[in-house]
């Protein structure tokens, strides 16, 4: 059975402790906000710190 990207994103996140667009865009997902809104209404607990590197802002996303 194929896994959903929300299933995705979140095993990624459990097994590396974070995620960013790029991750999630290497996965096949190109809306990670979405994804991430949908995990936090199932009651995940996810943090965004804004990172900046070589000019470029990202968010990075963890579980709390």
């Amino acid at each position: 059975m194929k896994k959903s990207q929300t299933e995705m994103i979140l095993s990624h996140m459990r097994r590396r402790g974070s995620v960013t667009a790029l991750d999630a865009f290497r996965m096949g997902c190109l809306r990670l906000a979405a994804r991430i809104n949908d995990l936090r209404a199932d009651g995940y607990q996810v943090v965004s710190k804004r990172e900046t590197k070589r000019g470029k802002t990202y968010a990075r996303y963890s579980l709390a």
